[in-house]
């Protein structure tokens, strides 16, 4: 994961400047990435389950406690990656690991360019005008190479049916 070779420094700086924006209010922006990945994929409602409960519908679960938990920690992932643009190969182990228990409650490799539509939608979405073609081509290189990190734990992993 050589984020140096990635990322140009205006890239770096785009990304920041843009989280900047985001981060303030990360269940918010969270909520408007995961109301729209539901738009675009029911069929990963399912995945979230607390307590053996299924959720009725997506507002069900974009409501739950466990699941504005859930969405705490992805904007956390998401900040940890702009925090360390320098240095991603330092989370290399923890996407990873991320990826295997991705993988391990049924989460599929293709759902991950799902949720890449859905983060440059909120971007998008939450920044208005500021969302340039670069601000989106940056996003796009940071987002492949958390993925790629991710997709190491499918590797470690025998493929379930």
């Amino acid at each position: 994961m050589e984020s140096g070779m990635l990322l140009s420094g205006g890239q770096r700086a785009l990304i920041r400047e843009s989280w900047q924006r985001v981060s303030g209010s990360p269940v918010q922006h969270g909520l408007v990435l995961f109301s729209r990945l539901f738009d675009l994929d029911p069929d990963l409602l399912p995945l979230f389950q607390y307590n053996c409960k299924q959720f009725a519908s997506p507002q069900e679960c974009l409501s739950a406690p466990e699941f504005l938990d859930h969405i705490r920690k992805v904007m956390l992932v998401i900040d940890a990656a702009v925090s360390h643009l320098e240095n991603l190969s330092c989370l290399e182990e923890y996407l990873c690991n991320l990826g295997k228990k991705h993988q391990a409650v049924g989460v599929k490799v293709e759902s991950f360019s799902t949720v890449g539509e859905s983060l440059l939608y909120m971007l998008e979405k939450c920044l208005g005008t500021a969302f340039s073609p670069d601000v989106r081509e940056a996003w796009s290189k940071l987002y492949g190479a958390v993925v790629k990190a991710m997709r190491r734990g499918w590797e470690t992993l025998p493929e379930g049916d």
